[in-house]
């Protein structure tokens, strides 16, 4: 049993009209499926991702009118977006222009990076990607094909004790520890887990930082991180390890665009595993994707009701 890279992550935003706004102009992805969370209807689900919805680009976002995050450690502390090597020139001159708050181009684990905070202060890293790799491009972006995201990864992870993650990650998850490197904030080092194939696309980094105080999830933070798991039926067997081995967890969830299992690993951080089957077209064409709101079967009987409590995004 492996899991193959990033599937998708779930951060959390008081402001879903200018998230919409930031995300698919800043930068340049596509809303690919404009829902509700499931579990909290008056609340949506965005989704953005590249121009094919591809499993591995998704970045969603719950809307809770939510405190901002207190940054510390037993969290998702940054989250990778993957670049071309070529673009970091573009995207540095792209997030000055807009006024955010981004670092210097720098080396960081063997590869450019350049850091920077979204207008709520998610904090972000574009990561150069493994040579030849480009994005689905979606044509109708305000950033260039070239220099588009092709998605997420590395994710970080920050605990105040490896141990116990770690065991989790190796052991439970079958991931493989590749190397570690020094924090670039100086605050305790990074060790590095990959999945799969390996490489950025599929790396978790976990940053070991006992000093810091514990988060407090809010606006401008992360809610969980998900890993790819092939199809539906490896949901199935990946719950039946997980009982195995008495971990307690959600159990098989559906979520109508992917099957889902959900656990907490020992520092706290909620861990999601996600089919990439059927995917966002299973109920709009492609080519339609984010025009309109989406609701999984057994909520389409009460459109009217959570239309009506749901705020206009444009």
């Amino acid at each position: 049993m492996e899991l193959t890279g990033i599937h998708h992550l779930t951060a959390i935003t008081a402001k879903a009209r200018e998230n919409k706004q930031f995300y698919t102009d800043a930068l340049g992805l596509r809303l690919v499926k404009k829902t509700v969370n499931q579990d909290d209807t008056s609340a949506y689900h965005l989704f953005y991702a590249d121009g094919l919805a591809s499993p591995g680009s998704d970045l969603t976002f719950f809307d809770w009118p939510a405190a901002p995050e207190r940054r510390g450690t037993h969290s998702i502390s940054r989250t990778g977006l993957r670049i071309g090597k070529d673009s970091f020139d573009f995207w540095a001159a792209r997030l000055k222009d807009r006024g955010l708050s981004a670092g210097q181009i720098t080396e960081l684990d063997g590869r450019a990076s350049l850091d920077f905070d979204d207008p709520e202060g998610q904090r972000f890293r574009l990561t150069e990607d493994v040579a030849g790799i480009t994005a689905n491009a979606w044509a109708k972006s305000p950033v260039p094909a070239q220099h588009q995201i092709n998605g997420l990864g590395p994710i970080t992870i920050s605990v105040p004790d490896l141990a116990p993650t770690e065991i989790v990650l190796t052991h439970v998850l079958n991931m493989r520890k590749t190397r570690e490197y020094a924090s670039p904030d100086g605050q305790g080092s990074v060790h590095v887990y990959e999945m799969g194939a390996g490489g950025p696309s599929a790396e978790l980094h976990v940053a070991v930082q006992p000093d810091l105080p514990v988060a407090r999830q809010g606006a401008g933070g992360v809610h969980h991180v998900a890993f790819r798991v092939p199809n539906q039926p490896a949901i199935h067997d990946w719950a039946q390890r997980l009982n195995e081995l008495r971990i307690p967890s959600s159990g098989e969830v559906e979520r109508y665009y992917f099957r889902s299992l959900y656990f907490r690993e020992p520092g706290g951080n909620l861990f999601e595993l996600a089919s990439d089957d059927p995917g966002f077209a299973v109920d709009e064409p492609l080519e339609t994707l984010g025009e309109s709101l989406s609701l999984p079967p057994f909520l389409e009987g009460r459109r009217e009701q959570i239309e009506a409590r749901l705020k206009p995004l444009d």
